[in-house]
């Protein structure tokens, strides 16, 4: 057990390096950035958009980001519902 130190940081003393447990600096977190869309990628837009599904629960289904998910859709004159 360590000792305590008043001038760790909290990161620091709950074990956070600002290095991923993989080993890649944080700057590269997002392993799909920018990548193309693959075709059983947009037939699954397709297919949750016209389930009436919200932007979020797609990007989570399709493991991309939101701004993604709308570009997209916008691209492909898809309606994505607005869920409230």
């Amino acid at each position: 057990m360590q000792k305590f130190n008043p001038m760790r940081t909290q990161t620091e003393a709950l074990g956070f390096t600002g290095v991923p447990s993989h080993g890649a600096p944080m700057t590269e977190r997002f392993e799909r950035h920018r990548q193309p869309w693959r075709q059983d990628e947009i037939q699954k837009l397709h297919l949750l958009a016209g389930k009436g599904m919200s932007v979020r629960a797609i990007a989570k289904a399709l493991t991309r980001s939101e701004e993604s998910v709308k570009d997209r859709a916008k691209a492909d004159r898809l309606k994505i519902s607005k869920l409230r």
